[in-house]
């Protein structure tokens, strides 16, 4: 395991029990620190920005507490793993709560699925997507290491992401969801590995091992 230290930032909002508890099960002795001090967090070796809740929230106590500029700074230099809430708010902006700006790391923005959505056969969706998706794999990467394209995943979300630009995975739910977005040493879900089995296990120990940024990714072939 290459990774000493790995940071999950506090924010008062994710679940942080349930990730940090999943890291320690595949870290092999890596330091997990739950915290909310920059200072800790800018001198892990990785970090992880999770999150579930409303984006107003979250930008609002990340601004509180300072971590905007943090997650900012993070994001440029060292690897850095988004969950959730966590990966929208790297994006520009999201349509929840009349509109919220967000941290403007990824471009991109956040939308809302609607109140008339249906799947390719008519079927009516229910909102949120709660429950267990397909993610297809666009790109080849680390955190893909180990991971069957179109392995099932674990998702919670109202709203989701339409970033076209940095796309790694993604869903179908009635739209298109890009589920996975990867830029540099950013790589950010949609789904919750935590909570998705074996396979959302191993995207944690492959972040884990995620020695330095990729400079350039390749389609999915096959």
């Amino acid at each position: 395991m290459s990774s000493s230290s790995v940071a999950v930032v506090d924010y008062g909002m994710g679940n942080l029990h349930s990730v940090a508890s999943a890291l320690e099960k595949v870290g092999d002795g890596v330091k997990v620190i739950v915290t909310d001090c920059p200072e800790t967090i800018l001198g892990a070796d990785r970090v992880i920005f999770p999150g579930v809740g409303a984006i107003r929230d979250c930008m609002a106590e990340l601004k509180a507490r300072g971590l905007d500029e943090v997650i900012q700074e993070v994001a440029a230099q060292k690897p850095m793993l988004g969950i959730c809430l966590g990966m929208q708010a790297l994006l520009e902006s999201s349509e929840e709560n009349d509109g919220v700006e967000c941290l403007d790391i990824l471009p991109g923005a956040v939308k809302f699925f609607g109140n008339d959505l249906h799947d390719s056969a008519g079927t009516r969706l229910k909102v949120p997507h709660m429950g267990w998706n397909n993610v297809a794999q666009t790109i080849e990467h680390p955190l893909w290491a180990g991971i069957a394209n179109d392995s099932r995943f674990y998702f919670v979300h109202s709203y989701y992401v339409d970033a076209p630009e940095f796309v790694a995975g993604t869903a179908d739910y009635g739209v298109q969801v890009h589920a996975a977005l990867a830029c540099e040493n950013v790589f950010a879900v949609q789904f919750h590995p935590e909570k998705s089995g074996e396979a959302g296990l191993r995207l944690l120990r492959n972040f884990l091992n995620w020695d330095r940024p990729v400079a350039s990714f390749f389609p999915v072939t096959g």
